[in-house]
């Protein structure tokens, strides 16, 4: 199945997301496929989902509204999940975009998984590990936002975790395509360094795309542009 085809259902939890990003949340999203389905879960009679009401029906997205029937406990998440499960199993949908930083949704995504549809995350780069890695695919929210606005979204004020060994992860990448050629397909290669880590993703490292990342690394790796409009990019370790 092509990602133009993958129809996505996008599941928000309102008590750990930034309204203010979900136009870069949902053109994120479409890069994987067609946002058909578009929720955001929590108690609307609580003054911290009021941020949310602007964005409703400019984006069609569908509140689900959630009691919190005892104090501390978090209500959002079962609501969520039993959403999801229902739609996993109806067969309507061939992926899904959990918006959360909670990792109470690892179970989640590797349920989804196990079926065999595509599981995505977005969510703050304090993110625990098991939910991220759970994933098909994991973007951080910092790499969605505009510099400036890194300190207002990631409250905490926690950065990015960001590994200085990332061109050893593409020499793997570059590895495990196996090929008899040394050049190796560029979107072989992302593909493959999704499969090491679901949120590998080049802005973390300064650069738009895949591309940028390789080719400022001319010490370990060599890059060969398409040389007519049919081929593609490829890349191989020097």
């Amino acid at each position: 199945m092509t990602t133009d085809s993958r129809t996505i259902a996008m599941l928000i939890d309102g008590d750990n997301a930034q309204p203010s990003l979900i136009v870069n949340v949902l053109a994120e999203a479409a890069k994987y496929g067609v946002v058909s389905i578009r929720r955001i879960y929590g108690d609307w009679t609580t003054p911290q989902m009021t941020q949310w009401k602007e964005y409703l029906n400019t984006h069609a997205i569908q509140p689900v509204q959630q009691f919190r029937y005892t104090t501390g406990k978090n209500a959002t998440d079962s609501a969520l999940i039993i959403d999801a499960m229902d739609l996993l199993h109806s067969g309507v949908v061939k992926g899904f975009c959990i918006v959360s930083s909670d990792s109470d949704y690892t179970r989640l995504a590797t349920r989804v998984r196990e079926q065999g549809v595509f599981a995505m995350g977005v969510g703050k780069a304090h993110t625990p590990e098991a939910f991220v890695n759970a994933c098909d695919l994991f973007v951080y929210t910092e790499n969605l936002a505009p510099s400036k606005s890194i300190e207002t979204i990631n409250g905490d004020n926690r950065p990015i975790p960001v590994s200085s060994d990332w061109p050893e992860m593409v020499e793997r990448a570059i590895e495990m395509a196996n090929t008899s050629d040394d050049w190796v397909l560029l979107a072989m290669v992302g593909e493959n360094l999704r499969k090491l880590d679901p949120a590998f993703d080049s802005r973390t490292y300064g650069h738009s795309n895949l591309t940028g990342l390789i080719r400022s690394n001319t010490d370990r790796f060599e890059f060969r542009l398409p040389d007519n409009g049919h081929a593609q990019a490829r890349v191989r370790r020097e």
